[in-house]
């Protein structure tokens, strides 16, 4: 296998190393807010976070649906604290409308990971899922070695270099 498959194989199996991410919203008056929350992840690179209501950060996805979410290395784990591992995407968030059968589906698998906490969870009528769709991420392996992904195909890396530099994560 060359370097870059060997690059693409860990950013396919990467968020499967985490129950949660790391989730950044910004106000209706642009105030940011860093939060995490338990996730799932579809085969298209969906990401279905299941949030309370009454969460600042889920009355800021209400009030502006761009959302940034974060896999990063356990710093226990990294060789190299100015460099850990880590995996980011620009997304969109869209609500799933309760009871709906992709909403029954979407917690069923909340349900398969998580066990019973869902069950309590789904009766608690605050409790919303949302679908955040990725335009755009990076995946960041060490000092130079970052990729860029972006929405047209988000299972291919491309290398960022000093010629094609996006912006900086």
């Amino acid at each position: 296998m060359s370097q870059l498959e060997n690059i693409q194989a860990e950013y396919e199996k990467f968020p499967e190393e985490f129950e949660s991410v790391i989730i950044s919203t910004v106000s209706a008056q642009a105030i940011p807010n860093a939060s995490y929350a338990p996730f799932i992840m579809d085969d298209s690179k969906n990401i279905y976070i299941y949030v309370s209501g009454l969460s600042t950060h889920t009355k800021n996805l209400y009030a502006n649906p761009h959302i940034n979410v974060l896999f990063i290395e356990d710093e226990a784990k990294s060789n190299l604290i100015f460099a850990r591992r880590r995996l980011s995407f620009d997304c969109t968030a869209t609500l799933i409308e309760r009871e709906t059968d992709d909403w029954n589906q979407i917690v069923e698998q909340f349900q398969g990971r998580f066990g019973e906490i869902i069950e309590v969870l789904r009766g608690l009528s605050d409790f919303r899922i949302f679908q955040l769709t990725p335009s755009e991420g990076r995946f960041v392996v060490g000092f130079g070695a970052a990729y860029h992904i972006t929405g047209n195909n988000l299972h291919q890396l491309v290398q960022i270099t000093g010629d094609n530099d996006q912006k900086q994560g």
